[in-house]
């Protein structure tokens, strides 16, 4: 591992971190959480919020596939994803949903905005994010699809967006 250059658990926690939130609205998949907490470490975002029914560390499920993650990523849960994206807005955040819903902003189209960091709320894996907090938040970012199914896994759309936001951020 010494080769590979990776930060022990205190210099990742001392890391600057990538102004960057991710909400997990209602998620039911102890291993699309996992997931999510890995790409959250992978790309020093500043943590993540888990809301609702979204399972919470510490669960061997949840360790099988954030291997390790959930001690070095921040966390923390609200009872619902309404409350969360109030907390986000009031602390200066720009809040934008994933989700295929009209008037959104194709991912490779979405520019950033520096300047204020960014909250991302990912949903449900069958019902998507919750029409509550689609009211509240600054708008959509949806990822272009081309197939049939015009869907993908929440960890799966994570590391697609994730990646994009941290590239675009680094430019």
């Amino acid at each position: 591992m010494d080769e590979l250059g990776r930060k022990t658990i205190e210099e990742f926690r001392a890391a600057e971190k990538t102004p960057l939130v991710l909400v997990l609205d209602n998620v039911r998949s102890m291993h699309n959480v996992g997931s999510v907490f890995r790409t959250a470490d992978a790309f020093l975002t500043q943590g993540i919020i888990l809301c609702g029914y979204t399972p919470v560390p510490p669960h061997r499920d949840i360790q099988k596939t954030a291997l390790g993650a959930t001690e070095t990523v921040h966390w923390q849960y609200y009872d619902t994803t309404v409350e969360a994206v109030n907390a986000l807005k009031e602390a200066g955040y720009r809040v934008l949903a994933i989700e295929q819903a009209e008037n959104s902003i194709m991912l490779d189209q979405f520019q950033m905005n520096s300047d204020q960091p960014l909250a991302l709320v990912f949903g449900n894996e069958v019902a998507g994010v919750d029409a509550a907090v689609m009211k509240l938040v600054d708008g959509c970012i949806e990822i272009p699809q081309l197939g049939m199914k015009h869907s993908l896994n929440i960890s799966v759309s994570t590391g697609i967006v994730v990646w994009d936001i941290f590239v675009k951020l680094k430019k």
